[in-house]
């Protein structure tokens, strides 16, 4: 009898409580086997430049699995890191049948947000036909798309807040304890993620390794201007309007600082 295995498809940026619990509700629910939590390196509908490194990612979905109620259960998956980029959902299902479909089964959970799009995606028909599939709720999103062909949980676990909140708290300084696992808490604490100094030193490496996006320029032309480093945000956002000379958030941010240091230094610009 093949192993019932349960796909949990996201960018866990990062992974929280409300990832966790789904997991348990599905090993609770026997809705599967096991969970695996397949980490997107770069997801298609996300710009990779403002995703953490996926092995960061991983690191972190690791920690918070080891401490669900079903370690052995669920677990973070690397699969699609050795795929081809972007991460498209139909690529991994394929590979994953291919390599393992003897001995599993693979059915899909995803929440009403990413439903949402699900005709974007590539091969969606496919999929469709192909795969069970579990939605589970998520607030202000009601699954319209579709709707006789999915299974919809109900009683699933609500959580209020997202991955992104959670990065903004961190980026603000604020206790993130409340969201994550102990550990995963710790590990955004002492590397610093999404605090502009941490943002500063990952956007610096891409840069020094040769990545030259006039993206990358202005999100850490944004980072050193929370620093109220001046000269260096204005440094950045030139570098971008050199790399893409008709970029208007680069020039918009440049005028920006440039009416912020004339406001405040009279005396030196307007004499």
């Amino acid at each position: 009898m093949k192993k019932r295995m349960l796909l949990y498809f996201g960018s866990f940026d990062p992974i929280h409580k409300g990832h966790i619990a789904l997991a348990e509700y599905a090993i609770e629910r026997d809705l599967a086997d096991e969970v695996a939590l397949i980490i997107s390196p770069q997801n298609p509908f996300k710009a990779d430049v403002l995703q953490t490194p996926e092995y960061t990612r991983y690191e972190m979905a690791e920690m918070a699995t080891k401490e669900s109620r079903y370690p052995e259960q669920i677990k973070p998956s690397v699969v699609e890191f050795v795929l081809e980029k972007p991460s498209y959902t139909i690529n991994t299902l394929d590979y994953l049948k291919e390599s393992c479909g003897n001995e599993m089964e693979f059915q899909i959970i995803t929440g009403s947000d990413i439903w949402a799009r699900f005709d974007e995606w590539k091969d969606y028909e496919r999929i469709l036909n192909e795969y069970k599939i579990y939605v589970y709720p998520r607030k202000g999103y009601e699954v319209e798309k579709f709707a006789d062909r999915v299974t919809l949980l109900e009683d699933a676990p609500f959580v209020e807040f997202s991955s992104t909140e959670v990065r903004e708290r961190a980026e603000r300084g604020e206790d993130v304890t409340p969201y994550v696992s102990p550990s995963v808490a710790e590990y955004i604490k002492k590397n610093q993620l999404w605090t502009p100094a941490g943002n500063i030193v990952r956007l610096t490496s891409m840069i020094e390794a040769g990545d030259e996006r006039a993206m990358l320029y202005i999100e850490r032309g944004k980072c050193y201007y929370r620093h109220n480093e001046w000269g260096k945000a204005i440094n950045d956002f030139n570098r971008a309007m050199k790399i893409e000379p008709e970029n208007e958030e680069a020039r918009q941010l440049h005028d920006m600082i440039y009416e912020i240091l004339s406001f405040r230094y009279k005396d030196i610009y307007n004499p």
